[in-house]
């Protein structure tokens, strides 16, 4: 980059990010305005704008919106839910999901978003440590909540929608409770005692492994989360916001609504996502917007061209976890000009933002602003998972081109590097980190291992705990599955390690999604010993018979926990299987006679 280019991209991120800090420095802790006085605001300059519009074309206006969401807060008070209690909310994606949460903190109660993909256990494992005594439950979703019912630990009663008759124990109307209430808006004052610090949502972390924990939004969160996307986007009333990721998830439900709502803008409420329909709806629809993750990306560049693909008017796209290896097809299939890949998470305190769309970055902290931020990175020993320190007992900053686990320093007083934990105090005491660069300092652990170059971009390698070691060398399961995305026919790649008889660590493995019904093994045996060192390179392969999103999370993340127990038996699974075979220098396919020869030793790997 020469010396005017490189003066250019310093003077934008300078100027972006003061106007973005100019904007959001009203957000503090001991704030009286708090969510709901933002979104009223907004409702009282938009008043007869369309605020969202659903699948079948209905829309709904933001005084229409305000009313509905003014009667949730009148039948929270007659019910007796008192500020500081919590509603669970089990509903899919459509509008009436934001008036929900955002009527029930009109009278500061707070709305647990509980995932509406799960059932049984999991969900009862949801609604037990949202510690709600109600729940507002859809009515096609009612025989899932069912599931649920007789395994919560407290007594919940069920609310349900659109005037489902169920046979949900105990279950009440919630359509003729809300008939039989105001409209109008309720006093301020049943709200005045709380301030921004306060909570206003209970959100789910949504990792891959092991059960989720609650994690407390307070306002200062929730404000910043609706405004920042579109304060960084130059979102105006004009824009349409298409909304396909999960409203329980803040991505989608924060980040994305907010863009819209917090500047009067509209948001187009999408069920669920279709990679053959999204592109002609994009366009029907006049989208200019729109949230993604990267999984979604990357569906949409493994389907098939669409006519209608560069025919939108899309301006941007805002996400998280857009790889490499799609980044690059992503823009060139949808033509659209800006990509504002962020990185953050629900409870967490460190938040990056890409501003110029440098493909593979996820954020940038320009060098001369570095002390604006929170967010250093420290050396990690991935095999005792933990941060190095030296022999004066500190943690060790990386340098560029190092990777190390990303850390933001809690200030308690800036709404940005707050950390207001999880319910669960022990989870919370796992995530902070205590005397890092001086004593008494005090660090929020993201999880995540990162590196950043010399110009202060920064990109994700690996969550700790995907990191394994093989033949004593540490293997980025990001970084391997890069490597496979790229190849003609694969869809998506899912690399984890797996346990190999007496071998010390884990061998690396990948499950597989194709185009069609086969895969040139011999190109991407060759493409995989080309591409990565040997140590890297999967010795076992998967290739799954399933569509893609069985294999993804509601906010599509990839699934490794069932993938990582089920391991490398092919009798225990009716996927292919395909070992990596020294001998033949190729994938062949595992049976379980070559099982048994690694067990014993007799083949060595």
């Amino acid at each position: 980059m020469g010396l005017f280019q490189a003066l250019k991209r310093e003077w934008f991120y300078t100027t972006e990010l003061a106007r973005l800090l100019r904007t959001l420095k009203s957000i503090s802790a001991e704030s009286e305005d708090l969510t709901p006085d933002l979104l009223e605001r907004s409702v009282d300059a938009h008043a007869d704008r369309i605020a969202f519009q659903t699948d079948e074309g209905a829309e709904i206006s933001y005084a229409a919106f305000d009313a509905y969401a003014n009667k949730v807060a009148h039948w929270a008070v007659a019910t007796g839910i008192e500020p500081g209690d919590t509603v669970a909310l089990y509903m899919a994606n459509r509008w009436e999901y934001v008036a929900i949460w955002f009527g029930l903190s009109k009278v500061g109660v707070l709305t647990a978003l509980v995932n509406n993909q799960v059932t049984g256990k999991a969900l009862a494992h949801g609604l037990t440590i949202s510690e709600a005594k109600h729940a507002v439950v859809e009515g096609a979703l009612a025989e899932a909540y069912k599931t649920s019912c007789d395994l919560v630990d407290c007594q919940i009663t069920a609310w349900v929608t659109d005037g489902v008759v169920t046979d949900i124990a105990g279950a009440q109307d919630f359509r003729s409770a809300l008939d039989a209430v105001s409209a109008e808006r309720p006093d301020r004052s049943r709200r005045q005692h709380l301030r921004a610090k306060d909570p206003c949502l209970k959100m789910y972390t949504s990792g891959t492994t092991g059960l989720p924990k609650a994690a407390i939004v307070a306002h200062t969160r929730a404000l910043y989360y609706l405004q920042v996307f579109g304060v960084a986007a130059k979102a105006a009333k004009e824009d349409r916001m298409m909304m396909i990721l999960p409203m329980y998830h803040a991505t989608g439900g924060l980040c994305g609504v907010g863009a819209a709502l917090s500047f009067g803008g509209c948001v187009l409420v999408r069920r669920k996502f279709s990679a053959s329909r999204f592109w002609t709806d994009a366009v029907q629809s006049g989208a200019t917007m729109f949230m993604y993750v990267g999984e979604l990306c990357r569906f949409l560049v493994a389907a098939e061209p669409h006519p209608d693909e560069k025919k939108h008017k899309i301006h941007t796209a805002i996400g998280n976890g857009l790889r490499p290896d799609v980044w690059p097809r992503f823009v060139e299939r949808s033509g659209i000009p800006r990509i504002m890949e962020f990185y953050g998470a629900t409870e967490g305190n460190v938040g990056l933002l890409n501003l110029d769309s440098k493909p593979g970055a996820i954020g940038r902290v320009p060098p001369h602003l570095s002390k604006r931020f929170n967010i250093r990175l420290v050396q990690f020993d991935t095999e005792a998972e933990e941060v190095v320190r030296g022999a004066d007992g500190l943690a060790i900053e990386c340098q560029p081109g190092e990777v190390g686990e990303a850390i933001g320093e809690i200030r308690p007083e800036d709404a940005r590097y707050r950390f207001d934990g999880y319910q669960d105090e022990e989870a919370t005491k796992k995530k902070i980190l205590r005397d890092v660069f001086q004593k008494g300092d005090v660090y929020f652990r993201t999880g995540d291992l990162m590196k950043r170059d010399k110009q202060g971009y920064f990109y994700f390698v690996d969550r700790i705990g995907d990191t394994f070691r093989w033949k004593s060398e540490n293997v980025s399961t990001n970084e391997v599955a890069e490597v496979l995305g790229v190849h003609p026919g694969v869809v998506q790649a899912n690399v984890y390690g797996v346990e190999v008889g007496d071998y010390s660590g884990r061998a690396g493995m990948a499950a597989l999604m194709i185009e069609g019904d086969a895969i040139d093994l011999a190109a991407l045996h060759a493409h995989i010993h080309k591409e990565l060192p040997h140590y890297a390179r999967p010795l076992f392969l998967r290739v799954h018979t399933e569509t893609p999103e069985e294999h993804t999370t509601g906010t599509f993340k990839l699934k490794k926990t069932d993938l990582v127990r089920q391991g490398w038996d092919p009798e225990s699974m009716s996927d292919p299987l395909y070992f990596d075979d020294p001998e033949s220098g190729g994938y062949v396919a595992l049976t379980p006679e070559i099982r048994a020869a690694i067990l014993s030793g007799k083949l060595r790997v």
